[in-house]
């Protein structure tokens, strides 16, 4: 634990890990300094605390290293922001209307290969990615054109532009078009582009790898099988089925390093920063993070992940001088995707409350009040 006096962060971390997480380790960076602390077991049937500096499953988080390569590519003038991806990824016979913009924004009306969940309640079935089935193959390898040709596969939720829906589609497109367009494998790349430059040593592109450096705490996933419940230690699985869309690895030192060079503009060029930034009108998401406002009225920039046994949230003041990073495992509580999504939910605000609101941070918020 560090060495500040944040019993509020700490309580947060107890409160946390005593709703049914089996462990979960957060790093707090703003105007009073750094504080790291965890709770909870870093494997079930042990008495240790998750490691403060464990690597982790971050989930969607990696979007926002996806989307900033992308805009990378779009200020070195090798990609434009409102071009066809069609134009550079032929092969694919994607509705020419589709935009890069459209593509980093959710906007381009692509099939979610991992399924599409519709207002009334209706569900179109992508690739299995839960339950026993997933289970009983955690080690397969899905390559990024299968996933985006069962997508392409299937009807489009809506036309190019005319709204806004989360699709995990939408990210590893990126990844093939990042390797079309720089000809390099893409762990290659953002190795060359991101991770090195910043010194994110801890952070990996697994690609089919289902290996997770040491150390880490072990994540779980519990499930039913023919209606009998089980519980299966999941740490070592292979996310090539999420691709460049969820399957990164990373520590919570790396997610503050980047994500706040990321939003105090040591990465992107200003105006690219902006467009990033600027949300659409439909959940507030803008190219690879979502724009929000806190309880106490501040703008904070996220984006959050999660994997079966893994959640991961990164939250960030305007200017990047105010962040929180956090990693969650799931133990063996019997919860379904609602019940695991209310959990998430709730771990996220009390973070956010203690780190941005009246009882939190007093600074480093460019000029707005946190």
């Amino acid at each position: 634990m560090s060495e500040q006096n944040r019993p509020e962060l700490q309580q947060a971390l107890q409160e946390i890990a005593g709703a049914g997480w089996a462990g979960v380790q957060l790093r707090v960076n703003d105007a009073r300094g750094e504080w790291v602390g965890s709770a909870g077991v870093a494997e079930l049937g042990g008495s240790a605390e998750p490691p403060t500096d464990g690597h982790f499953r971050i989930g969607s988080n990696t979007k926002v290293f996806t989307a900033t390569l992308v805009l990378l590519l779009v200020a070195d003038g090798r990609l434009a922001l409102d071009g066809p991806v069609a134009d550079h990824l032929p092969e694919y016979d994607l509705d020419p209307r589709i935009t890069l913009r459209m593509v980093l924004q959710h906007t381009s009306g692509l099939f979610n290969f991992t399924g599409e969940y519709y207002e009334d309640g209706t569900v179109a079935p992508g690739i299995d990615w839960e339950g026993p089935v997933w289970v009983d193959n955690i080690l397969r390898t899905y390559r990024p054109e299968e996933l985006v040709r069962l997508a392409l596969s299937r009807p489009a939720r809506f036309e190019p532009g005319t709204d806004w829906s989360y699709s995990n589609t939408n990210y590893v497109l990126l990844r093939l078009l990042v390797e079309k367009v720089t000809g390099r494998p893409f762990a290659e790349e953002m190795r060359g582009r991101i991770l090195t430059p910043l010194g994110l040593t801890g952070t990996v592109v697994p690609d089919a790898s289902p290996e997770i450096p040491e150390p880490h705490a072990h994540a779980y996933y519990t499930y039913q099988r023919d209606g009998v419940w089980e519980t299966r230690d999941v740490t070592r699985s292979n996310p090539s089925w999420i691709s460049a869309a969820g399957d990164m690895i990373s520590t919570t030192r790396d997610l503050h390093t980047f994500f706040s060079a990321l939003m105090g503009g040591r990465i992107l060029p200003g105006p690219l920063l902006d467009e990033m930034r600027t949300p659409h009108p439909k959940l507030g998401y803008g190219l690879g993070l979502f724009v929000q406002q806190t309880e106490a009225g501040a703008t904070v920039y996220t984006h959050n992940g999660g994997m079966w046994g893994w959640g991961a949230l990164l939250f960030a003041s305007p200017d990047g001088a105010t962040t929180f990073v956090a990693s969650l495992t799931c133990g063996d509580a019997r919860l379904d995707m609602p019940q695991t999504g209310v959990l998430f939910g709730q771990a996220q605000q009390l973070l956010v409350n203690a780190v941005f609101g009246d009882g939190g941070s007093d600074g480093g918020s460019g000029g707005q009040a946190v």
